[in-house]
């Protein structure tokens, strides 16, 4: 990156905190949203699928998007999520989200519908023109069915509030290219390659592991850019163990997130179990733990046969 990140380096895909009775918790979100810029976090990204967007209200949405703004302040950047398959409903939301107050827009490629690329591309375009924020796009093909192919993404790149994207496409050469090729800040959506990525000239990433573990991403990126590249390879390493057990253990994100955090879910996703979640915090715990060796945290941790942490892409 020749330039500064546009929304920081280091964004939380955040939690929606619920209360005992299932409501939407403004308090709790608030509490949170402050712990974690107050841990390293460049920016929170809202409404996602790490948010339980699937199961929010509109007017949910638009109503966390006021209270986290409100509770952070002006300094670190607020993201709103605004996807959906209906291209008049996502600007819809945008416009919400920007008179509550976001820096910027989260917009997912349309899913189950997989429409072609022309219509990819049409749909990003009338999201970023439903408003004057910054647009990040989400490249998710593994949970829309469709893929934003680097033509489009090109062509996108032209517009003047396309400038980000959430890359969770996992192709790292393509990603490089385009990165090379476009200026657009690329995050990192996949745990696992949050640091290769950005050793490609990535701006930073979106993590859902940040809900617990802040700090300990954040330190991977003040190594590199450092110049401590083996460093921030071992610190990286340190976090895969936990990052594989929280995305890539059958459970979504949020699951595992609210397993180490605490609060309800809305359905149809349950609670993890109880041997599911001491295995969490067993990992939790170690990691926070900085004296404890590195392949401690390995031990009974599942990986593919490459050797390497699977870690599907977060929302």
């Amino acid at each position: 990156m020749t330039t500064a990140p546009p929304f920081g380096r280091a964004l939380c895909a955040m939690i929606t905190p619920f209360t005992p009775a299932g409501a939407l918790d403004l308090d709790a979100a608030g509490a949170l949203a402050v712990r974690l810029v107050a841990e390293g976090c460049d920016g929170l990204v809202l409404n996602g699928t790490t948010g339980e967007s699937p199961t929010t209200t509109d007017a949910e949405k638009t109503a966390l998007v006021r209270a986290v703004r409100e509770a952070v302040g002006p300094g670190p950047s607020v993201l709103a999520g605004v996807g959906s398959a209906d291209t008049a409903h996502t600007a819809g939301l945008a416009r919400a989200a920007e008179e509550a107050g976001a820096d910027g827009l989260l917009v997912v490629t349309p899913y189950y519908s997989r429409p072609p690329q022309a219509a990819v591309e049409a749909h990003f375009l009338k999201a970023a023109d439903a408003t004057g924020l910054p647009v990040m796009v989400y490249d998710v093909p593994g949970r829309t069915g469709t893929r934003v192919e680097p033509a489009t993404m090109r062509r996108l790149a032209a517009h003047p509030r396309i400038v980000a994207v959430k890359d969770c496409a996992y192709d790292l050469l393509s990603s490089a290219r385009l990165i090379a090729e476009t200026g657009l800040a690329y995050y990192s959506g996949c745990e696992e390659l949050n640091l290769p990525l950005y050793a490609v000239g990535g701006a930073g990433y979106v993590s859902t592991v940040a809900n617990v573990a802040p700090r300990r991403l954040r330190e991977v990126l003040d190594a590199f850019d450092a110049g401590d590249t083996a460093g921030a390879a071992r610190l990286h390493a340190r976090l895969l163990p936990l990052a594989e057990r929280m995305m890539a253990s059958g459970l979504p994100g949020t699951v595992t997130v609210k397993a180490l955090l605490g609060g309800p879910l809305r359905e149809p996703l349950l609670p993890a179990d109880r041997e599911t979640t001491d295995g969490l915090r067993a990992l939790h715990e170690a990691l926070l733990r900085p004296a404890r060796a590195e392949s401690a945290l390995w031990r009974g941790s599942p990986v593919d046969h490459a050797g390497h942490a699977a870690v599907r892409g977060n929302g």
